[in-house]
């Protein structure tokens, strides 16, 4: 009965704070910011097991799979813009991976960090459903890929606009396309917020950053052992 409480917990909490973002558009009222650490303080109130919580409210995650197959539609109304910049899409997406995957490998090494949780930090820049894919290849543990993937979409939209503030970037698409690729879900939920055009450019970065890191993750899982 609890678990089933704490899937309309979840359900109500995000669209009450949906609303509030709509009425008060403040960065830290984000709703991904906002449902996650309520649900984290009440858990921890009624010292709930994960396993319990994650019990009835399993589906929701779930539903990253087909909510990102969905973005396909975004990217086909704007497939103009897209034909016209592909290769500096593809070309960022490919640098973030890069830099994603090498900054965490020296941040592992610098902190010591080995084993399941340094190959589940390795996903941490790609949506759930790629990170998840991922971490099947390289040995990590899917609920810490879980865990690590939202920690960089939170982190993402907090920084990400103050970022790009500070770099000469004015297309558009420059400014829209680190959303997907660095942020994932969380920064397109801010790009699509900006625009039609911002949306579907980071709807593809991201999409093309989590294949290409499902791609390269049996490569990187025979390098790491």
């Amino acid at each position: 009965m609890r678990s089933f409480l704490f899937l309309l917990l979840t359900i109500a909490l995000f669209y009450a704070n949906q609303a509030l973002h709509r009425r008060y558009p403040y960065f830290w009222l984000t709703p991904a910011i906002t449902t996650s650490a309520i649900l984290i303080a009440v858990v921890e109130w009624t010292a709930t097991p994960f396993a319990q919580y994650f019990g009835e409210t399993r589906w929701l995650p779930w539903l990253l799979g087909p909510a990102t197959v969905a973005f396909a539609l975004p990217i086909y109304q704007q497939r103009a813009l897209i034909r016209r910049h592909w290769l500096a899409l593809s070309l960022g997406s490919g640098a973030s991976i890069v830099v994603s995957v090498g900054s965490t490998l020296l941040l592992c090494r610098l902190l010591g960090i080995e084993g399941g949780a340094a190959h589940s930090l390795l996903a941490r820049s790609v949506s759930t459903p790629f990170a998840l894919e991922v971490t099947r290849h390289l040995g990590g543990e899917a609920q810490l890929t879980g865990v690590f993937v939202m920690i960089t979409g939170l982190f993402g939209i907090l920084l990400g606009q103050v970022l790009l503030g500070l770099l000469p970037l004015r297309r558009r698409v420059a400014r829209s396309a680190p959303f997907g690729a660095a942020a994932h879900g969380f920064g397109l939920s801010v790009a699509r917020r900006i625009g039609p055009q911002e949306g579907a450019v980071a709807s593809l970065t991201m999409i093309f950053s989590g294949v290409l890191m499902v791609l390269l993750a049996p490569l990187l899982g025979r390098i790491l052992g």
